[in-house]
């Protein structure tokens, strides 16, 4: 009977060790970067989460206003009043002066209570009051709610 290579038989050993170990490396790779990024799936307390997504059509001359507003407080005050900031955009042709962002909450009854908390906040109060000594910043605002679906990275 004809002995197997050596050289052979460690080299696949070799090769199917390293096979394992790179499952493994993936797997880490794709948890990390799920992590890092937010793509995990749904948590149990995410379960009845929901979104908001709000249109501003700032007042003529009034966009850089409004953006200084939510950079300088509105962010910070959401918050702390227990909305998650998911973003906020404009679009890149801009003529009706739109700020669009998004915003989290893990159910429709605390979107209601940190919407009221946040309006009655008398940080948001000065703020507000501070910010349209020049007149309104916004002539308009839409609302529109939102649920992620089975196949969103985000829900």
């Amino acid at each position: 009977m004809k002995r197997p290579n050596l050289n052979l038989v460690m080299a696949l050993k070799f090769f199917d060790m390293l096979n394992k170990i790179n499952k493994y490396i993936v797997l880490l790779a794709a948890f990390i970067v799920s992590s890092v990024f937010g793509l995990e799936s749904v948590h149990a307390e995410e379960k009845g989460r929901i979104f908001e997504m709000r249109t501003y059509y700032a007042n003529e001359g009034k966009l850089d206003e409004l953006k200084a507003r939510f950079r300088n407080h509105t962010v910070d005050l959401f918050k702390k009043h227990g909305m998650k900031n998911i973003g906020y955009w404009v679009p890149t042709e801009n003529n009706d002066n739109k700020l669009v962002y998004i915003l989290a909450y893990p159910s429709k009854e605390a979107r209601e209570k940190s919407f009221k908390d946040f309006l009655n906040d008398p940080n948001w109060k000065a703020a507000y009051k501070a910010s349209i000594k020049n007149g309104r910043l916004v002539k308009k605002i839409e609302s529109v709610f939102l649920v992620g679906t089975d196949f969103s990275a985000i829900k």
